[in-house]
């Protein structure tokens, strides 16, 4: 994948584009979020999931969130992996989910480098962009609005926000250089997933965390 195909992000069963956007999303990364961090990884056995995320996914479903990864996975461009060990991965995940009763709406990834001039980047998927949202959004019907991205790094947060989502920060150590901007200040910042799960409920009403799980998700300013 180069520069010359700037659009062409990776989605997995995606359905057609739908003509309303009704439903409530929480988008999630993958490295780092819901899985712990492995660089370059394909292998479904080094697969684990991040403390909580089984819980905190069910308590989204059953509140009625769609649930979609949303990845960079430049190790394709690199040449570390290709599109079907990615594909298979995927898959894998998909199942390990499933096995604990939680649906994945979608996966969409961006196969994409880094530019080496982070000025002019060289597609509109690779997240801090946020292209990959808005392709999930379109295909199954999500109003970003009332959607969340929810991430462990600040470009996680900017791409939400880019989407026009609210955002939260899980600031686990994976965020090293803290290059700040409105665009980059989550709405929430939170420790786990369970956490940042409950805190999404309470934003939107739906239900009070329970005391022990609460640390610091104050809401900041938008």
């Amino acid at each position: 994948m180069t520069a010359a195909d700037p659009l062409s992000a990776l989605a997995f069963d995606v359905p057609s584009a739908h003509k309303t956007a009704t439903h409530r999303a929480v988008f999630l990364d993958k490295d780092g979020t819901l899985v712990e961090d492995v660089p370059y990884n394909v292998d479904p056995a080094r697969l684990k999931f991040t403390p909580h995320a089984l819980e905190a996914l069910r308590l989204l479903q059953s509140h009625g969130y769609l649930l979609i990864v949303v990845t960079n996975q430049p190790g394709i461009a690199l040449g570390h992996f290709g599109r079907a060990e990615l594909s298979r991965l995927q898959a894998a995940l998909t199942q390990m989910l499933a096995d604990a009763g939680i649906r994945l709406q979608g996966f969409h990834a961006c196969p994409h480098a880094p530019s080496a001039d982070p000025k002019r980047p060289n597609c509109l998927c690779r997240k801090p962009a946020p292209g990959l949202l808005r392709q999930a959004a379109q295909a199954y019907g999500v109003d970003l609005a009332r959607s969340w991205m929810v991430g462990d790094i600040l470009h996680d947060v900017e791409a939400g926000r880019r989407a026009g989502c609210r955002t939260v920060l899980l600031d686990v150590g994976n965020e090293t250089q803290w290059q700040m901007s409105p665009l980059r200040e989550p709405h929430h910042r939170c420790a786990h997933l369970l956490e940042a799960a409950n805190a999404i409920l309470r934003a939107d009403g739906l239900e009070r965390p329970a005391p022990h799980l609460e640390r610091d998700a104050t809401p900041h300013d938008a």
